[in-house]
Protein backbone atom coordinates (compact mmCIF):
# COMPACT_ATOMS: atom_id res chain seq x y z
CA UNK A 1 0.00 0.00 0.00
CA UNK A 2 1.53 3.35 -1.18
CA UNK A 3 1.61 5.84 1.93
CA UNK A 4 0.12 9.48 0.71
CA UNK A 5 3.05 11.94 0.83
CA UNK A 6 2.17 15.30 2.38
CA UNK A 7 2.33 18.30 0.36
CA UNK A 8 2.79 22.20 1.87
CA UNK A 9 -0.06 24.84 0.47
CA UNK A 10 3.20 26.30 -1.29
CA UNK A 11 3.47 22.70 -3.28
CA UNK A 12 -0.35 22.60 -3.76
CA UNK A 13 -0.67 25.61 -5.29
CA UNK A 14 1.79 25.22 -7.67
CA UNK A 15 2.01 23.30 -11.57
CA UNK A 16 4.27 22.68 -13.26
CA UNK A 17 3.67 25.52 -14.86
CA UNK A 18 3.74 28.07 -12.10
CA UNK A 19 1.47 29.39 -9.52
CA UNK A 20 -2.19 28.33 -9.95
CA UNK A 21 -4.17 31.30 -11.21
CA UNK A 22 -6.74 32.38 -8.70
CA UNK A 23 -9.95 32.77 -9.49
CA UNK A 24 -11.81 36.42 -9.70
CA UNK A 25 -14.13 37.30 -6.97
CA UNK A 26 -18.00 37.52 -7.82
CA UNK A 27 -19.38 40.60 -7.65
CA UNK A 28 -20.54 41.15 -4.30
CA UNK A 29 -24.25 41.27 -4.01
CA UNK A 30 -26.40 44.61 -2.37
CA UNK A 31 -27.97 44.78 0.66
CA UNK A 32 -31.48 43.20 0.50
CA UNK A 33 -34.44 45.34 2.63
CA UNK A 34 -36.22 43.25 3.99
CA UNK A 35 -40.42 44.40 4.82
CA UNK A 36 -39.91 46.67 8.14
CA UNK A 37 -42.28 48.84 10.14
CA UNK A 38 -40.75 51.59 11.59
CA UNK A 39 -43.21 53.79 14.04
CA UNK A 40 -43.57 55.71 17.24
CA UNK A 41 -46.45 54.22 19.63
CA UNK A 42 -48.40 56.64 21.73
CA UNK A 43 -46.65 56.06 25.01
CA UNK A 44 -43.53 57.02 22.75
CA UNK A 45 -41.95 53.98 22.26
CA UNK A 46 -40.26 53.75 18.98
CA UNK A 47 -40.62 50.32 17.24
CA UNK A 48 -39.03 48.95 14.87
CA UNK A 49 -40.46 45.40 12.77
CA UNK A 50 -38.32 43.35 10.14
CA UNK A 51 -39.51 40.24 8.61
CA UNK A 52 -36.95 37.83 8.23
CA UNK A 53 -37.59 34.54 7.47
CA UNK A 54 -35.09 32.19 7.82
CA UNK A 55 -35.98 30.20 10.63
CA UNK A 56 -39.62 29.84 12.11
CA UNK A 57 -38.27 32.35 15.21
CA UNK A 58 -38.26 35.86 16.25
CA UNK A 59 -35.23 38.11 18.01
CA UNK A 60 -35.91 41.09 20.44
CA UNK A 61 -33.90 44.08 21.27
CA UNK A 62 -34.77 46.70 23.73
CA UNK A 63 -32.97 49.81 24.33
CA UNK A 64 -34.06 51.99 27.25
CA UNK A 65 -31.60 55.34 27.83
CA UNK A 66 -30.39 54.64 31.01
CA UNK A 67 -28.08 57.40 32.11
CA UNK A 68 -27.17 58.87 35.81
CA UNK A 69 -25.57 61.83 37.55
CA UNK A 70 -25.65 60.37 40.71
CA UNK A 71 -22.11 58.25 41.94
CA UNK A 72 -24.92 55.34 43.19
CA UNK A 73 -26.61 55.59 40.17
CA UNK A 74 -24.22 52.36 38.25
CA UNK A 75 -24.39 49.95 41.39
CA UNK A 76 -28.44 50.43 41.44
CA UNK A 77 -28.54 49.96 37.59
CA UNK A 78 -26.75 46.78 38.13
CA UNK A 79 -28.78 45.69 40.50
CA UNK A 80 -31.74 46.24 38.65
CA UNK A 81 -30.34 44.80 35.55
CA UNK A 82 -29.48 41.53 37.10
CA UNK A 83 -33.27 41.01 39.16
CA UNK A 84 -35.58 42.55 36.72
CA UNK A 85 -36.28 39.28 35.05
CA UNK A 86 -37.13 37.72 38.95
CA UNK A 87 -40.41 37.95 39.41
CA UNK A 88 -43.86 40.48 38.93
CA UNK A 89 -46.98 40.88 40.63
CA UNK A 90 -48.60 38.43 38.13
CA UNK A 91 -45.39 35.18 38.06
CA UNK A 92 -43.14 34.26 39.93
CA UNK A 93 -39.48 33.95 38.37
CA UNK A 94 -39.94 30.15 37.92
CA UNK A 95 -43.61 31.17 36.46
CA UNK A 96 -42.16 33.44 34.14
CA UNK A 97 -39.44 30.91 32.98
CA UNK A 98 -41.56 28.06 32.44
CA UNK A 99 -43.71 30.78 30.38
CA UNK A 100 -40.24 31.72 27.72
CA UNK A 101 -39.56 27.59 27.68
CA UNK A 102 -42.91 26.85 26.76
CA UNK A 103 -42.27 29.14 23.26
CA UNK A 104 -38.51 27.96 23.25
CA UNK A 105 -37.92 31.31 24.46
CA UNK A 106 -35.25 33.70 27.03
CA UNK A 107 -35.05 37.03 28.17
CA UNK A 108 -32.06 38.60 29.79
CA UNK A 109 -31.18 42.45 30.95
CA UNK A 110 -28.18 44.29 30.77
CA UNK A 111 -26.94 47.70 31.62
CA UNK A 112 -23.71 50.06 30.65
CA UNK A 113 -23.58 53.80 31.66
CA UNK A 114 -25.94 55.08 28.02
CA UNK A 115 -28.86 52.77 28.36
CA UNK A 116 -30.62 49.47 29.93
CA UNK A 117 -30.19 46.57 26.79
CA UNK A 118 -33.25 43.67 26.99
CA UNK A 119 -33.06 41.26 24.56
CA UNK A 120 -34.65 37.46 23.72
CA UNK A 121 -36.02 35.39 21.51
CA UNK A 122 -38.48 32.63 20.86
CA UNK A 123 -40.30 30.52 18.24
CA UNK A 124 -42.46 33.25 16.10
CA UNK A 125 -45.75 31.65 17.10
CA UNK A 126 -44.91 32.46 20.64
CA UNK A 127 -44.22 36.18 20.41
CA UNK A 128 -47.32 36.77 22.07
CA UNK A 129 -46.06 35.00 25.25
CA UNK A 130 -42.67 36.68 24.59
CA UNK A 131 -43.98 40.12 24.42
CA UNK A 132 -46.11 39.51 27.34
CA UNK A 133 -43.60 38.04 29.36
CA UNK A 134 -41.97 41.31 28.69
CA UNK A 135 -44.72 44.05 29.14
CA UNK A 136 -45.09 41.53 32.65
CA UNK A 137 -41.84 42.65 33.79
CA UNK A 138 -41.49 46.69 32.47
CA UNK A 139 -44.55 47.34 34.73
CA UNK A 140 -44.53 45.05 37.30
CA UNK A 141 -41.30 44.01 38.66
CA UNK A 142 -41.40 43.56 42.29
CA UNK A 143 -37.92 43.23 43.28
CA UNK A 144 -38.99 41.11 46.39
CA UNK A 145 -36.34 41.33 49.12
CA UNK A 146 -34.82 37.87 48.94
CA UNK A 147 -34.65 37.68 45.13
CA UNK A 148 -32.73 40.94 45.04
CA UNK A 149 -30.42 40.36 48.26
CA UNK A 150 -29.43 36.89 46.45
CA UNK A 151 -28.89 38.54 43.04
CA UNK A 152 -26.60 41.53 44.41
CA UNK A 153 -24.92 39.09 46.62
CA UNK A 154 -23.41 37.28 43.64
CA UNK A 155 -23.10 40.24 41.69
CA UNK A 156 -20.64 41.43 44.43
CA UNK A 157 -18.53 38.10 43.58
CA UNK A 158 -18.55 38.67 39.93
CA UNK A 159 -17.61 42.37 39.80
CA UNK A 160 -14.85 42.16 42.70
CA UNK A 161 -13.26 39.56 40.30
CA UNK A 162 -14.30 41.52 37.11
CA UNK A 163 -12.45 44.57 38.48
CA UNK A 164 -9.22 42.29 39.12
CA UNK A 165 -8.62 41.62 35.39
CA UNK A 166 -5.87 43.23 33.35
CA UNK A 167 -8.22 43.98 30.32
CA UNK A 168 -11.00 45.41 33.23
CA UNK A 169 -7.97 47.78 34.77
CA UNK A 170 -6.81 48.90 31.45
CA UNK A 171 -10.58 49.67 30.40
CA UNK A 172 -11.27 51.62 33.02
CA UNK A 173 -7.94 53.65 32.96
CA UNK A 174 -8.69 54.97 29.48
CA UNK A 175 -12.02 55.80 30.22
CA UNK A 176 -11.29 58.21 33.11
CA UNK A 177 -7.91 59.10 31.37
CA UNK A 178 -10.11 60.39 28.42
CA UNK A 179 -13.53 61.63 29.69
CA UNK A 180 -12.62 62.05 33.48
CA UNK A 181 -15.79 62.01 35.93
CA UNK A 182 -17.78 61.91 33.06
CA UNK A 183 -20.64 59.29 33.76
CA UNK A 184 -19.50 57.25 30.44
CA UNK A 185 -16.88 56.53 32.38
CA UNK A 186 -18.11 54.85 35.09
CA UNK A 187 -19.10 51.49 33.59
CA UNK A 188 -18.44 48.81 36.08
CA UNK A 189 -19.41 49.92 39.86
CA UNK A 190 -17.70 49.50 42.89
CA UNK A 191 -18.38 46.42 44.69
CA UNK A 192 -19.21 47.89 47.84
CA UNK A 193 -21.22 50.00 46.12
CA UNK A 194 -23.78 47.54 44.69
CA UNK A 195 -23.16 46.06 48.16
CA UNK A 196 -25.03 48.55 50.01
CA UNK A 197 -28.15 48.78 47.18
CA UNK A 198 -31.37 48.12 48.59
CA UNK A 199 -34.78 46.51 47.32
CA UNK A 200 -36.04 50.23 47.72
CA UNK A 201 -33.57 51.93 45.80
CA UNK A 202 -34.30 49.91 42.55
CA UNK A 203 -38.04 49.83 42.96
CA UNK A 204 -37.31 53.69 42.54
CA UNK A 205 -34.98 53.30 40.25
CA UNK A 206 -37.54 51.39 38.42
CA UNK A 207 -40.56 53.75 38.66
CA UNK A 208 -38.34 56.57 37.78
CA UNK A 209 -35.80 55.34 34.81
CA UNK A 210 -37.84 52.29 32.97
CA UNK A 211 -39.86 54.63 30.58
CA UNK A 212 -41.18 53.95 27.18
CA UNK A 213 -40.89 57.39 25.67
CA UNK A 214 -37.45 57.69 24.43
CA UNK A 215 -37.12 53.84 23.99
CA UNK A 216 -36.71 51.47 21.08
CA UNK A 217 -37.84 47.62 20.78
CA UNK A 218 -36.94 46.18 17.55
CA UNK A 219 -38.37 42.91 16.57
CA UNK A 220 -36.85 40.47 13.67
CA UNK A 221 -38.37 37.03 12.38
CA UNK A 222 -40.96 35.06 10.67
CA UNK A 223 -43.29 37.40 11.06
CA UNK A 224 -45.60 39.83 9.87
CA UNK A 225 -44.33 43.44 10.89
CA UNK A 226 -47.65 45.09 10.60
CA UNK A 227 -49.39 41.97 13.09
CA UNK A 228 -46.34 42.58 15.01
CA UNK A 229 -46.58 45.92 15.57
CA UNK A 230 -50.38 45.49 16.92
CA UNK A 231 -49.50 43.07 19.66
CA UNK A 232 -46.70 44.95 20.85
CA UNK A 233 -49.08 48.04 20.98
CA UNK A 234 -51.37 45.37 23.29
CA UNK A 235 -48.72 43.80 25.38
CA UNK A 236 -47.37 47.32 26.29
CA UNK A 237 -50.21 49.30 26.80
CA UNK A 238 -49.87 49.37 30.26
CA UNK A 239 -46.53 50.84 30.35
CA UNK A 240 -46.40 54.76 30.35
CA UNK A 241 -44.84 57.52 31.88
CA UNK A 242 -44.55 61.28 31.51
CA UNK A 243 -41.31 61.04 31.55
CA UNK A 244 -38.68 60.76 29.00
CA UNK A 245 -35.41 58.37 29.20
CA UNK A 246 -32.51 60.18 30.09
CA UNK A 247 -29.61 60.50 27.61
CA UNK A 248 -26.19 60.29 28.59
CA UNK A 249 -24.84 63.92 28.32
CA UNK A 250 -22.44 64.81 25.56
CA UNK A 251 -19.31 63.25 25.43
CA UNK A 252 -16.50 65.98 25.40
CA UNK A 253 -13.93 65.77 22.56
CA UNK A 254 -10.82 63.23 22.60
CA UNK A 255 -7.64 65.21 22.94
CA UNK A 256 -4.47 63.93 21.73
CA UNK A 257 -1.39 63.95 24.24
CA UNK A 258 0.94 61.75 26.28
CA UNK A 259 0.15 58.24 27.11
CA UNK A 260 -0.44 57.49 30.71
CA UNK A 261 1.77 54.59 32.39
CA UNK A 262 -0.37 52.82 34.99
CA UNK A 263 1.64 50.85 37.68
CA UNK A 264 0.06 47.08 37.91
CA UNK A 265 2.79 45.62 40.56
CA UNK A 266 4.26 42.45 39.49
CA UNK A 267 2.64 42.35 35.67
CA UNK A 268 4.12 39.96 33.23
CA UNK A 269 2.60 41.72 30.38
CA UNK A 270 0.82 44.86 29.57
CA UNK A 271 -2.01 46.48 28.11
CA UNK A 272 -1.73 49.47 25.24
CA UNK A 273 -4.83 51.26 25.03
CA UNK A 274 -4.46 53.99 22.30
CA UNK A 275 -7.74 56.64 21.63
CA UNK A 276 -8.62 59.79 19.03
CA UNK A 277 -11.37 61.07 18.29
CA UNK A 278 -13.86 59.98 15.27
CA UNK A 279 -17.23 60.39 13.32
CA UNK A 280 -20.64 59.39 14.08
CA UNK A 281 -22.26 57.19 11.25
CA UNK A 282 -24.10 60.12 10.20
CA UNK A 283 -20.88 61.73 8.63
CA UNK A 284 -20.84 61.87 5.28
CA UNK A 285 -17.01 60.45 5.81
CA UNK A 286 -17.79 57.47 7.96
CA UNK A 287 -17.83 55.76 4.95
CA UNK A 288 -13.82 56.78 3.75
CA UNK A 289 -12.93 56.64 7.86
CA UNK A 290 -13.76 52.88 7.85
CA UNK A 291 -11.72 51.85 5.23
CA UNK A 292 -9.33 53.60 6.71
CA UNK A 293 -9.76 52.06 9.90
CA UNK A 294 -9.60 48.49 8.56
CA UNK A 295 -6.45 49.18 6.54
CA UNK A 296 -4.41 50.51 9.76
CA UNK A 297 -5.82 47.51 11.75
CA UNK A 298 -9.42 46.89 11.67
CA UNK A 299 -8.92 43.43 10.28
CA UNK A 300 -6.07 40.50 9.96
CA UNK A 301 -5.08 42.00 6.73
CA UNK A 302 -4.22 45.54 8.23
CA UNK A 303 -0.59 46.77 8.89
CA UNK A 304 -1.19 47.27 12.58
CA UNK A 305 -1.31 43.42 12.56
CA UNK A 306 1.43 42.61 9.96
CA UNK A 307 4.08 45.01 12.20
CA UNK A 308 3.50 44.02 15.45
CA UNK A 309 2.08 40.02 15.16
CA UNK A 310 3.17 39.09 12.10
CA UNK A 311 7.01 40.67 11.19
CA UNK A 312 7.72 41.63 15.01
CA UNK A 313 5.67 39.00 16.83
CA UNK A 314 4.66 41.54 19.59
CA UNK A 315 1.31 40.43 20.27
CA UNK A 316 -1.30 37.86 19.63
CA UNK A 317 -3.14 40.60 18.99
CA UNK A 318 -4.18 44.17 17.97
CA UNK A 319 -6.97 46.14 16.56
CA UNK A 320 -8.49 48.93 15.80
CA UNK A 321 -11.91 49.79 15.86
CA UNK A 322 -14.78 52.41 16.62
CA UNK A 323 -16.70 53.26 19.95
CA UNK A 324 -19.81 55.29 19.25
CA UNK A 325 -22.20 56.60 21.41
CA UNK A 326 -24.98 59.23 20.16
CA UNK A 327 -23.78 61.82 18.74
CA UNK A 328 -20.17 60.89 19.19
CA UNK A 329 -17.55 58.38 17.73
CA UNK A 330 -14.00 57.58 18.61
CA UNK A 331 -10.92 55.29 17.65
CA UNK A 332 -9.70 52.90 19.59
CA UNK A 333 -6.42 50.72 19.18
CA UNK A 334 -5.46 48.31 21.95
CA UNK A 335 -2.65 45.80 21.96
CA UNK A 336 -1.50 43.21 24.81
CA UNK A 337 2.19 42.64 24.96
CA UNK A 338 5.04 41.05 26.64
CA UNK A 339 6.76 43.78 29.44
CA UNK A 340 9.89 43.74 27.70
CA UNK A 341 8.83 44.62 24.19
CA UNK A 342 5.89 47.64 25.37
CA UNK A 343 7.68 50.15 24.51
CA UNK A 344 9.03 48.57 20.91
CA UNK A 345 5.10 47.92 20.27
CA UNK A 346 4.35 51.77 21.41
CA UNK A 347 7.25 52.93 19.06
CA UNK A 348 6.11 50.64 16.03
CA UNK A 349 2.20 51.56 16.41
CA UNK A 350 3.02 55.05 16.45
CA UNK A 351 5.00 54.51 13.41
CA UNK A 352 2.03 52.52 11.95
CA UNK A 353 0.08 55.81 13.23
CA UNK A 354 2.15 58.12 11.12
CA UNK A 355 2.47 55.84 8.22
CA UNK A 356 -1.26 55.64 7.23
CA UNK A 357 -1.21 59.60 6.58
CA UNK A 358 2.01 60.23 5.05
CA UNK A 359 1.90 56.85 3.25
CA UNK A 360 -1.80 56.62 2.31
CA UNK A 361 -3.75 53.03 1.49
CA UNK A 362 -2.85 51.81 -1.65
CA UNK A 363 -5.75 50.97 -4.36
CA UNK A 364 -5.21 47.17 -3.45
CA UNK A 365 -5.33 48.29 0.19
CA UNK A 366 -8.87 49.97 -0.31
CA UNK A 367 -10.19 47.66 -2.48
CA UNK A 368 -9.42 44.54 0.03
CA UNK A 369 -10.51 46.61 3.17
CA UNK A 370 -14.14 48.19 1.19
CA UNK A 371 -14.52 43.88 0.15
CA UNK A 372 -13.54 43.15 3.57
CA UNK A 373 -16.21 45.85 4.89
CA UNK A 374 -19.22 45.00 2.75
CA UNK A 375 -18.97 41.33 3.28
CA UNK A 376 -18.36 41.78 6.79
CA UNK A 377 -21.73 43.64 7.14
CA UNK A 378 -23.87 41.34 4.65
CA UNK A 379 -22.74 37.98 6.62
CA UNK A 380 -23.47 40.01 10.19
CA UNK A 381 -26.84 41.21 9.24
CA UNK A 382 -28.02 37.77 7.53
CA UNK A 383 -29.26 36.27 10.67
CA UNK A 384 -31.86 37.62 12.50
CA UNK A 385 -29.89 37.93 15.60
CA UNK A 386 -27.38 39.86 13.96
CA UNK A 387 -29.94 42.08 11.95
CA UNK A 388 -31.91 42.54 15.27
CA UNK A 389 -28.45 43.91 16.81
CA UNK A 390 -27.91 46.42 13.89
CA UNK A 391 -30.92 47.81 13.98
CA UNK A 392 -31.04 48.15 17.70
CA UNK A 393 -27.74 49.68 17.74
CA UNK A 394 -28.26 51.81 14.44
CA UNK A 395 -31.77 53.11 16.24
CA UNK A 396 -29.44 55.12 19.16
CA UNK A 397 -28.03 56.95 16.06
CA UNK A 398 -31.53 57.51 14.95
CA UNK A 399 -31.16 55.31 12.13
CA UNK A 400 -33.22 53.06 10.68
CA UNK A 401 -33.10 49.61 7.84
CA UNK A 402 -32.76 52.19 4.94
CA UNK A 403 -29.54 53.39 6.59
CA UNK A 404 -27.99 49.74 6.62
CA UNK A 405 -29.20 48.84 2.74
CA UNK A 406 -27.26 51.89 1.52
CA UNK A 407 -24.34 51.59 3.09
CA UNK A 408 -22.98 49.14 0.81
CA UNK A 409 -23.49 51.49 -1.89
CA UNK A 410 -21.80 54.24 -0.16
CA UNK A 411 -18.62 52.06 0.89
CA UNK A 412 -18.42 51.13 -2.53
CA UNK A 413 -18.59 54.81 -3.98
CA UNK A 414 -15.36 55.51 -1.57
CA UNK A 415 -12.13 56.86 -3.81
CA UNK A 416 -8.69 56.07 -2.62
CA UNK A 417 -8.21 59.66 -2.28
CA UNK A 418 -11.15 60.06 0.21
CA UNK A 419 -9.15 57.39 2.13
CA UNK A 420 -6.19 58.79 2.53
CA UNK A 421 -7.76 62.09 3.43
CA UNK A 422 -9.44 60.50 6.17
CA UNK A 423 -6.36 58.33 7.45
CA UNK A 424 -5.29 61.70 8.78
CA UNK A 425 -7.48 60.74 11.79
CA UNK A 426 -4.88 58.19 12.63
CA UNK A 427 -1.84 61.10 13.03
CA UNK A 428 -0.14 60.24 16.02
CA UNK A 429 -0.33 63.66 17.78
CA UNK A 430 -4.12 62.67 17.52
CA UNK A 431 -3.75 60.13 20.15
CA UNK A 432 -3.64 59.40 24.00
CA UNK A 433 -3.89 56.88 25.90
CA UNK A 434 -2.99 54.65 28.36
CA UNK A 435 -0.30 52.01 29.22
CA UNK A 436 -1.36 49.42 32.25
CA UNK A 437 1.76 47.42 33.10
CA UNK A 438 4.76 47.00 35.76
CA UNK A 439 6.16 50.87 36.15
CA UNK A 440 9.43 49.51 37.58
CA UNK A 441 10.27 47.37 34.18
CA UNK A 442 8.38 49.75 31.85
CA UNK A 443 9.27 53.19 32.96
CA UNK A 444 13.07 53.31 31.74
CA UNK A 445 12.14 52.52 28.37
CA UNK A 446 8.97 54.45 27.65
CA UNK A 447 10.73 57.38 29.06
CA UNK A 448 13.28 57.36 26.14
CA UNK A 449 10.60 56.63 23.80
CA UNK A 450 9.22 60.21 25.30
CA UNK A 451 5.00 61.45 25.14
CA UNK A 452 4.52 59.08 28.38
CA UNK A 453 3.87 60.11 31.62
CA UNK A 454 3.88 57.61 34.69
CA UNK A 455 0.36 58.39 36.79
Amino acid sequence: MTRATHRSAEEIGRTEFGPRPLPSLAEPRSGHEPATMDTVLDNGLRVIVARHGAVPMVELRMRIPFAGQDRMHPARAEVLAETLLTGTQRRSRVQMDTDLAAVGGDLHATVDPERLSIGGDALADGMSTLLDVLGDALTGAVYADDELAGERDRLVERIAVARSQPRMIAREELQKHRYGDHPFAREVPEAGDVGRVTAEEVRALHRQAVVPRGATLVLVGDIDPERAVDEIARSLSGWRSEASAYEMPALPTVQGGDVRLVHRDGAVQSQLRLSAQGLTRTDPRYPALQIANLAFGGYFSSRLVENIREDKGYTYGAHSAFEFTPGNGSILVDADTASEVTAAALLETRYELGRLGLVPPTESEVESARQYAIGGLLTSTSSQSGLASMLATLATSGLGQEWLTAHPDRLRAVTAEEVAEAAWFWAPTAFTGVIVGDAEKLSGPLRALGGVTVA
